[in-house]
């Protein structure tokens, strides 16, 4: 999930984004829509995939499957691995992994960002994180997607069951990965230096946070991650650490919106490898084809098809929120922006997932997915990749 090529500086160009000066630390940055959305990732470093594997297999991290595939893009093969079962194995097993739910609330620029608080200005006055808690991503659904039932179940499992729906149908529909038992946390806050972050304003709802990455992560890794420990988590849990209408420069640039907006992220460190996914939930309209839990179905997804951040592919690009070449496989990339349909209603809310792209996008036809001719989960894509992209 690289950061695309396209930057504030094409919104100044075409009038679309107007920036303050000076602006005070604590006062908003006036822009207007639409703003430039992303998402990026990290990489296992410090212990190869195979030691990661093998902590899967010892249940010190969380249950890995090993994959290899000969690409018809460009006749290469390719290794990787996914969370839970590998689904070539073609063996009827469920993989639980334990989740951790933990809302943060931001304080920068003299404005509260908090999941856990009614938001009567733009969210109707519900709370973010009951609306995130009820959400298809944890709640089972009955998911049809390109015409093939796949199951009544959480939208990532949906989504990797129709990835490879030719080889986990024959199973009896036994192969799913779950995010399961699944426990929130306590919130967390975090208050922000006008160096750190800030927030801006502008023709969309409300007010949005933007935060530093590198400062971000590194409270994720330093105070979060130890929380979630403390608490019965640990490398063998999946940590979502929730924001609400706050997204990540990378990096801040005080008193700008420069190098904005990152919407959410996956990342792994340390051996035994731990994994966790930061998401925005968004109710600000700022960000054309992003709506509430779509930035976290995006995230969990990737999660789920490259834990690791290491899965190689042909290079594709030049898609989505790609405007160059990437070479990983990353499901939500190539379709950033772009919802599944139809949207699923629970407990009177209408969520909205991202349409995501599917393994055989990614290597090459024949695809193993709901059927021949589908490479997406609402048949956006109808035929792979293509050529490989220069």
């Amino acid at each position: 999930m690289k950061r695309p090529a396209i930057s504030l500086l094409f919104f100044l160009a075409a009038g679309l984004v107007t920036l303050a000066s000076p602006a005070r630390a604590e006062d908003p940055i006036p822009l207007s829509q639409p703003l430039g959305a992303y998402y990026t990732y990290g990489k296992l470093s410090g212990v190869s995939a195979e030691q990661a594997i093998r902590s899967g297999s010892a249940l010190t991290t969380i249950p890995l499957g090993l994959y290899s595939v000969t690409s018809s893009r460009d006749s290469g093969t390719y290794t990787g691995v996914v969370v839970g079962r590998s689904p070539f194995f073609h063996g009827s097993r469920t993989t639980n992994v334990p989740t951790f739910i933990v809302p943060v609330k931001i304080i920068a620029g003299g404005h509260t960002f908090d999941p856990s608080a009614a938001d009567a200005t733009c969210l109707s006055s519900k709370v973010p994180l009951t609306v995130f808690q009820n959400s298809p991503l944890f709640q089972s659904v009955s998911f049809t997607m390109n015409g093939k039932g796949v199951g009544t179940t959480q939208y990532s499992d949906a989504f990797e069951r129709a990835e490879f729906w030719q080889n986990v149908s024959v199973t009896g529909n036994r192969f799913h990965t779950m995010m399961s038992p699944i426990t929130t946390l306590a919130e967390q806050s975090l208050t922000l230096t006008s160096t750190q972050g800030g927030d801006f304003t502008g023709s969309f709802c409300g007010n949005i946070g933007i935060i530093d990455f590198a400062t971000f992560d590194s409270f994720v890794q330093s105070t979060i991650v130890p929380f979630v420990s403390s608490h019965g988590g640990g490398p063998t849990s999946f940590p979502i650490i929730l924001l609400y209408n706050v997204v990540l420069a990378d990096p801040f640039v005080s008193g700008t919106s420069d190098n904005c907006c990152i919407l959410g992220y996956h990342n792994v460190f340390a051996s035994p490898s731990q994994t966790y996914g930061v998401m925005d939930f968004d109710s600000s309209a700022a960000f054309p084809g992003t709506e509430d839990i779509s930035a976290s179905s995006h995230e969990i997804d990737e999660w789920v098809n490259d834990p690791l951040g290491n899965n190689a592919t042909p290079a594709w690009g030049h898609i989505g929120q790609v405007s160059g070449c990437q070479n990983n496989f990353e499901v939500g990339d190539p379709l950033s922006g772009t919802l599944f349909s139809p949207a699923v209603t629970l407990s009177g809310f209408t969520y909205h997932m991202q349409e995501l792209a599917f393994f055989s996008w990614f290597y090459g036809a024949p695809s193993i997915a709901t059927g021949t001719s589908d490479f997406s989960d609402h048949d956006t894509f109808t035929s792979d990749a293509g050529s490989v992209c220069f």
